[in-house]
């Protein structure tokens, strides 16, 4: 029986953007990773903040893009947004969307009425859209000030594309939060709830997410393990000044590390690196005779910087050298 990290799990929660693809790039060896999960009987669930799209359509996406993915496999913040109004309010009740028709066409699912303006608005209900305006943000605020209650799909600041991290909704929900001095209950990652809906009857989920503040977060909010990914929004930096609860219980380079060992993949020492505490600063030495080097060299340090809370580091020798630059975390030997 193979004992990789895939073994461990009977479904994986994964992230899209940044994690699978980016905009309408796929992550390369992405669509192979989550094939041969099913091949091997371990399911994925779609889970994703962003609330611009059905899951309709995100299921079409990803299976354009070669993901064995359904209707029914995917979980949206707008799913969980609306299902959160509509445990809060009465049928009919007017709900002000600023968003997309697909987050419109989840709030009306639950049995609730989509209005345009705060005129007489129960709720506001806030997810992402690339053409929200400062009118229908006004609208918001004007509703939220008057007590309206008010829930966001997710709060990310920002969304991976192929041309870089670009406003998300957090950013928008800023904007109300600003004016208004409130803030929204939040349905989307880092809260738990969607993931939670993502597990079904499985009892030994695995999170996977490219972002620390969103899927880890909310990985170790619901208290299952998590693989981080250093293919999206969160690097090497963001990990070694990672808080307790943003830190994942994995590390990989990408969704190939469902087929290694899991011991493999924890922070901890690593063959070959050497990672000590100097001071102020995190010296790396070795030379790296593992599979995956760089990343064995982010794992040795992340497991030093979060015992001795130390995020600085500095290198030894020319094989550290190139460890820390294709970290990001130093400038590439002889520039």
């Amino acid at each position: 029986m193979t004992d990789d990290l895939l073994s461990r799990h009977d479904v994986l929660l994964a992230d899209l953007d940044g994690t699978l693809y980016r905009g309408p790039e796929v992550v390369p060896g992405a669509v192979e990773a989550v094939r041969g999960a099913a091949d091997r009987g371990v399911p994925t669930v779609y889970v994703t903040n962003n609330a611009s799209r059905s899951p309709a359509d995100v299921a079409a996406h990803l299976a354009e893009l070669g993901f064995p993915a359904r209707v029914e496999d995917v979980r949206t913040s707008s799913q969980a947004a609306a299902a959160m109004l509509a445990e809060q309010l009465p049928p009919g009740a007017r709900v002000l969307v600023v968003g997309t028709s697909a987050l419109a066409d989840e709030v009306r699912a639950r049995g609730l009425d989509v209005v345009g303006d705060a005129e007489g608005a129960d709720a506001v209900v806030q997810g992402h859209s690339p053409d929200t305006g400062w009118r229908i943000l006004a609208e918001a605020v004007v509703a939220v000030r008057s007590g309206a209650l008010w829930v966001a799909s997710n709060v990310d600041p920002t969304l991976p594309t192929e041309r870089g991290a670009l406003p998300g909704n957090g950013s928008m929900v800023q904007v109300v939060r600003t004016a208004t001095g409130a803030r929204p209950q939040v349905a989307g990652k880092p809260a738990a709830r969607l993931l939670r809906e993502g597990c079904g009857d499985a009892q030994d989920p695995l999170v996977i997410g490219d972002r620390l503040d969103t899927d880890i977060e909310g990985a170790n909010a619901m208290g299952a393990p998590s693989l981080m990914v250093l293919t999206g929004v969160s690097g090497a930096a963001e990990l070694l000044a990672a808080v307790p609860e943003l830190r994942p219980t994995h590390i990989g380079a990408d969704l190939a590390a469902l087929t290694r060992p899991p011991d493999e993949l924890v922070p901890g020492p690593r063959p070959g690196w050497d990672v000590r505490a100097d001071g102020g600063t995190l010296v790396l030495s070795g030379d790296g005779d593992g599979p995956e080097p760089t990343v064995d060299a982010l794992r040795a340090l992340c497991a030093v910087a979060w015992e001795q809370g130390v995020q600085d580091v500095r290198p030894d020798g020319a094989a550290a050298a190139a460890a820390l630059a294709d970290l990001g975390l130093a400038e590439r030997p002889g520039r």
